[in-house]
């Protein structure tokens, strides 16, 4: 699948989650100090992300 979820640490040693396809980040989290704080971020995407809308500017 060339869609995934990535958590990986930054310099700083927070834990990111990143969206990627194939080897491109598409997006990406704040930093947080743990990795189940990135999972939650993750499952928020996947709850929410279906039902959100969209603004443009």
């Amino acid at each position: 699948m060339a869609h995934k979820f990535v958590i990986e640490q930054n310099k700083a040693g927070e834990y990111v989650a990143k969206f990627k396809y194939n080897s491109e980040t598409i997006f990406w989290t704040e930093g947080y100090a743990s990795k189940a704080g990135a999972r939650n971020a993750i499952a928020s995407v996947l709850k929410n992300g279906p039902e959100a809308p969209v603004e443009e500017g």
